[in-house]
């Protein structure tokens, strides 16, 4: 796929939330960014029922060995162009989990991360403002952000 449709992709971007297992707090911030007080639909953005449709996953929690599987199957499903974003420190890197045999390696090794938005969890302002940074960013350069 080109720039080009990627940049389409960013006009209403849905979005596919993907938990791969820590304490869920990270989670029920993601839910708070749906609810009407965060709004994340003024931005055009909108939760997808399956990744089939999905242009952005957000993930969240430190992956282990069962839901890299999941993950990795979940990205092959995902239409491309797409974009990754890794939510919470668990996400980025692994956070209290890292000395977990469970764990063994962190998101990006995993499957391709666009965007790193830190925190434990990060607050939905935070959340909402990435991933809102992240499709400016993208619209105005037209490739994958880094």
């Amino acid at each position: 796929m080109s720039a080009a449709a990627l940049k389409a992709v960013c006009n209403a971007p849905w979005v596919f939330h993907c938990s791969t297992g820590s304490c869920n707090n990270c989670d029920i911030e993601v839910l708070d960014c749906l609810c009407p007080r965060f709004d994340v639909e003024r931005f055009g953005m909108l939760l997808a029922g399956s990744v089939k449709q999905a242009d952005v996953l957000l993930v969240t929690g430190s992956c282990n060995r069962k839901s890299a599987a999941r993950l990795k199957r979940l990205y092959e499903q995902i239409p491309k162009p797409c974009l990754v974003v890794a939510i919470g420190e668990c996400a980025m890197s692994r956070g209290i989990f890292i000395e977990s045999y469970n764990c063994p390696v962190p998101l990006d090794h995993i499957i391709p991360v666009d965007l790193y938005i830190p925190g434990c969890p990060p607050k939905p302002e935070a959340v909402l403002a990435g991933i809102v940074r992240l499709v400016g960013r993208v619209t105005a350069k037209g490739d994958r952000a880094p």
